[in-house]
């Protein structure tokens, strides 16, 4: 039987970088195909060339037996091809008609938009796939797991018969992502095919038919789901064995370290995202913060570290009070912060690799004498840490922004640790991370807390939070719902947690 799909030698060439490297895939007809790969590894390149974001530089895309030319995404839709970002493409203020029909406007006669027509075709949709969207809901005031149905919508709207889906969980609560793979499952009951990208092990074990590894811009093989496991995968993925679990001993808590009571932040809309938020977290162990993305977790760690004033409340590091401290004031208290955007907060690209590691640090000695700076310790320093962290890099005069996403992590870890701290802020440590480096991460995080530092650990990866934590908090809509011992913390009831439900562990 002819393939839906087939792609042949697909070539692709950055500056410096080969990102695709005569790469062979074949997607079947009513088939759920997983692509697994390191970050950076080639996968999503793959997929843009595929729906015409990108053009590929040798190789050929044959859709149901024919050769064709794709070279925008208009050419795809055509083609029957849609995809799913990972950061969904919706306009907020729009309802699910608007956003769904926009760009594919049905006119009705007097020049009008036929907004009805629009929301009938989506109510069939809906109930045919199993999707359960109102069409009239302005797309803000959906949770986000109805958000990425919209998504989905928009692309059986357009009569797509291949969906390709980018990190399609990442967002997603334990539920939701359970209630996506049902959706999915339904979806090639009907006769869709679906391209699943994700780093997340379990669920290419558990949604996909069959399973593609690329790594380094190469496939590495093809296995199906009953004849792999998880660390044959992650074995496959980087090229050496990878431990999955975290190793760690029970925590021995000792003293406060962070002491946070009845705080309030506010984003930038003048509204609380942080709403009476009180914790605490004591030397020796790890309080993570569970909860969907945006549920105020940005804003409490920005003003935890002075990025972002508080509005009333308050917080105090070893029982001094930094409620409106500077960010400065706050690190020379002993606390170290690992920031969800490592480009935006936590380096500045294009400076190099040894002057990124003292950017706490550059004033005191021994890096500076008075007003000048010790190269010659700044570069002892660099070389010390590029070696015990493991920073892949020609060397230290490498700017920030030619290291790959897992090396710029690790360099700002490198930079946090390597100084005496009392407190690790760490929020979303290993996003976007290959599991080698999420390994590496999560040992440096669980090695400071054996150390006898207070860690308070935000992810929105709920495995990572369990997998780490000592006790759990789990924060909805600004507000710390539940406090949780880990080793008596259910995923299915943080989940639910998550989800606004209370009661439910």
């Amino acid at each position: 039987m002819t393939p839906i799909l087939e792609l042949r030698g697909i070539t692709k060439r950055f500056p410096g970088v080969l990102a695709n490297d005569h790469i062979d895939l074949t997607l079947e007809a009513g088939e759920i195909h997983a692509l697994l790969g390191e970050n950076g590894a080639g996968k999503t390149t793959l997929m843009n060339i595929l729906y015409g974001l990108y053009q590929q530089d040798e190789g050929e895309v044959i859709v149901r037996g024919q050769k064709i030319e794709i070279h925008s995404p208009s050419d795809a839709i055509a083609a029957g091809i849609g995809m799913v970002h990972q950061h969904f493409m919706l306009v907020p203020v729009f309802t699910v008609t608007e956003n769904v029909m926009l760009g594919e406007e049905s006119i009705r006669f007097g020049g009008l938009l036929n907004r009805a027509e629009a929301a009938d075709k989506i109510r069939q949709i809906s109930e045919q796939f199993g999707l359960q969207v109102d069409p009239d809901a302005r797309v803000e005031d959906l949770p986000v797991g109805v958000q990425q149905r919209v998504e989905i919508i928009k692309l059986l709207y357009r009569e797509a018969d291949i969906l390709i889906l980018d990190e399609p969980t990442a967002v997603l609560t334990p539920q939701e992502a359970d209630e996506l793979f049902k959706i999915m499952h339904s979806l090639v009951e009907r006769g869709k095919s679906i391209i699943f990208i994700t780093h997340k092990l379990r669920e290419v074990l558990d949604a996909s038919d069959r399973i593609t590894v690329i790594r380094r811009g190469k496939v590495i093989g093809s296995t199906l789901p009953a004849e792999a496991d998880q660390n044959k995968l992650a074995e496959m993925m980087v090229g050496r064995a990878v431990q999955l679990e975290v190793d760690r001993t029970p925590a021995k808590p000792g003293e406060v370290v962070l002491q946070v009571e009845d705080l309030v932040v506010l984003d930038e809309r003048r509204q609380a995202a942080v709403d009476g938020v009180s914790f605490e977290v004591r030397a020796g162990e790890v309080l993570g913060i569970a909860g969907v993305q945006g549920n105020g977790q940005t804003e409490l760690v920005e003003a935890l570290t002075g990025l972002r004033p508080a509005q009333s409340g308050r917080v105090a590091l070893l029982d001094r009070e930094i409620t409106h401290s500077s960010p400065r004031q706050i690190t020379e208290t002993g606390s170290a912060h690992v920031p969800e955007d490592r480009q935006r907060d936590g380096l500045i690209l294009d400076f190099p690799i040894a002057d990124n590691l003292i950017l706490n640090t550059y004033y005191q000695p021994p890096f500076s004498r008075g007003a000048v700076l010790n190269g010659p310790e700044i570069l002892r320093h660099a070389n010390e840490l590029i070696q015990e962290f493991d920073i892949r890099t020609p060397g230290a005069f490498t700017t920030a922004g030619s290291l790959s996403g897992g090396n710029q992590q690790k360099l700002i870890v490198a930079r946090e640790f390597s100084r005496p701290i009392k407190l690790l802020i760490a929020s979303q440590p290993t996003r976007g991370l290959d599991v080698g480096s999420v390994e590496y991460i999560h040992g440096r995080i669980i090695q400071k807390r054996d150390e006898g530092c207070a860690v308070l650990l935000v992810s929105s990866e709920l495995d990572e939070v369990m997998g780490l934590s000592d006790r759990i908090a789990v924060m909805y809509r600004g507000e710390i719902v539940d406090i949780l011992q880990a080793d008596e913390a259910t995923k299915e009831g943080v989940g639910l947690l998550m989800a606004g439900i209370h009661n439910a562990v």
